[in-house]
């Protein structure tokens, strides 16, 4: 739509010296700076001298291809992901919600596979496998659908059986396993038969090292939409592929000259892990923790990456740990202005007002996902009215 990939390699986070070609993508990590403890991800690097800054000129709109020249290569059919609304809140004036629900499998997991997949596309892979038990597996399965591939998703028993069936109808084979038990059978078929891995592989996050490039666009609509760029993002954190990734756009828009600054970026993530949080906290470059029960099973991780840790540093942000309380509070928030988020696409919100700090400018806080995909939707009982009392049940609204 508008040119072909600037892409022209891949960088190490461990030390930005270590540079490896385009392809095929580093999908474990950085093989030169990872240690058996940590794993250094890796992400891509661009032409930037050659970039029109005319690019964010145009109007946000759906199809990722519209900002190819600062994408890896688009071999992946699109499904119209991107171009999502950004709402200002009723009650918070300046504070807005992306709402990425409104993506093609309901998330914004849309924008990192429509990368992924085009990887696993351009590597010539027969098929992508990804370890999930919510929106990442759905929008895999999808992208690979329509991309031609076979996919196959690994799910824990946990997983919300509605998520399931909207995996299954994409034509996945879905692999239901105890939680610890799917990423040694990923690494076995991606060693064994060749699938391209689209989630992680490493000890500590890497994840796909094209996948966070889908989310640099993020940053790109919201500065288009906003006109100017807002004073801080708050993001629902699980391994920060996201975080990163519209960090990463923010800092490119500065370094190409189209903007002077940057925001800073807020990583809220379940208070009963927060695996970002403890890296801050004791300098370490990215840590593992025990996590405890919550419902936001999203962004419930155990493990880690640079990728967020590195977000926060360099924007001046936090990592912001939030409970289930504040999670629904926030959901019901969104929920009573129209806007239906799962538990954890309430996170951004439930940060911001956590964290209970006046900014000067725009506040935007991301919504990840439709609430279709909590766990508790579709589980309440129903009780059947015989005998309708309308002053009872309207309250007298109206007499």
């Amino acid at each position: 739509m508008n040119g072909a990939s600037l892409a022209t390699g891949q960088r190490s986070l461990g030390d930005p010296s270590v540079t490896f070609p385009l392809w095929p993508p580093q999908v474990r990590g950085c093989p030169e700076t990872s240690t058996a403890e940590i794993a250094y991800p890796v992400e891509v690097d661009y032409a930037y001298e050659d970039v029109d800054t005319a690019l964010f000129a145009q109007a946000p709109g759906p199809d990722l291809a519209r900002w190819a020249p600062l994408l890896p290569p688009l071999h992946a059919p699109t499904l119209g992901e991107g171009g999502t609304p950004l709402l200002e809140l009723d009650g918070l004036p300046g504070v807005y919600l992306k709402d990425e629900s409104r993506n093609p499998t309901w998330s914004h997991k849309d924008r990192l596979n429509r990368v992924a997949v085009s990887a696993a596309v351009g590597a010539g892979a027969p098929g992508v496998v990804v370890a999930s038990s919510g929106n990442h597996g759905a929008s895999a399965a999808a992208y690979a659908a329509r991309a031609g591939l076979p996919a196959i998703v690994l799910a824990s028993a946990e997983a919300p059986p509605a998520v399931q069936s909207f995996v299954r109808a994409y034509g996945a084979k879905v692999l239901t396993l105890p939680a610890e038990d799917r990423w040694p059978l990923m690494r076995r078929i991606v060693d064994r038969y060749g699938y391209h891995p689209v989630s992680n592989l490493t000890v500590t996050h890497t994840g796909h090292p094209f996948g966070a490039e889908g989310y640099k666009t993020i940053a790109y609509e919201l500065f288009l939409q906003l006109g100017r760029v807002p004073a801080a993002v708050f993001a629902p954190t699980g391994y920060a592929e996201m975080l990163y990734g519209v960090w990463k756009g923010f800092a490119e828009l500065r370094r190409l000259g189209v903007t002077e600054t940057a925001p800073r970026v807020y990583a809220c993530e379940p208070a009963v892990g927060a695996p970002h949080a403890r890296a801050l906290a004791t300098g370490r470059p990215a840590a593992i923790v025990e996590i405890g029960p919550t419902g936001a099973y999203g962004i419930a991780c155990a493990v880690g990456g640079h990728r967020g840790v590195r977000a926060v540093r360099d924007s001046g942000g936090e990592a912001v740990p939030v409970t289930d309380d504040e999670l629904r509070a926030a959901r019901d928030l969104l929920a009573r202005q129209g806007l239906w988020q799962e538990l954890s696409g309430a996170a951004g919100l439930a940060g911001y007002r956590r964290l209970g700090r006046e900014f000067d400018g725009p506040v935007v806080c991301v919504g990840t996902s439709s609430g279709f995909k909590d766990l508790e939707t579709g589980r309440e009982r129903v009780r059947v009215l015989e005998d309708v009392d309308l002053d009872d049940v309207l309250g007298g609204v109206g007499a």
